[in-house]
């Protein structure tokens, strides 16, 4: 298997609770992938290089994981779903 990193924003809005389950469902979707999890890094919220939706601010988060190569047209899923922004 290769190692990935994907580093994604959530929105700075969300309630701590709201967080952690998008954390938990993207987690999720890796592992239902066949792939392996080996770390999410919670960086916080951080300043963004240019207004997305038009707010500057963002919370961020990097996953790091393992997965087979021929899994890798699977992750438009996680594209798709990332729509919290």
């Amino acid at each position: 298997m290769a190692k990935y990193e994907m580093l994604y924003l959530l929105n700075n809005d969300l309630s701590d609770e709201a967080k952690e389950a998008e954390i938990a469902k993207y987690e999720d979707i890796v592992k239902t992938m066949g792939g392996a999890l080996v770390s999410t890094d919670k960086w916080g919220t951080k300043k963004t290089a240019y207004p997305i939706n038009y707010k500057t601010e963002a919370y961020y988060v990097l996953m790091t994981f393992e997965a087979e190569v021929m899994s890798l047209p699977n992750l438009n899923v996680l594209q798709v779903s990332m729509q919290t922004f």
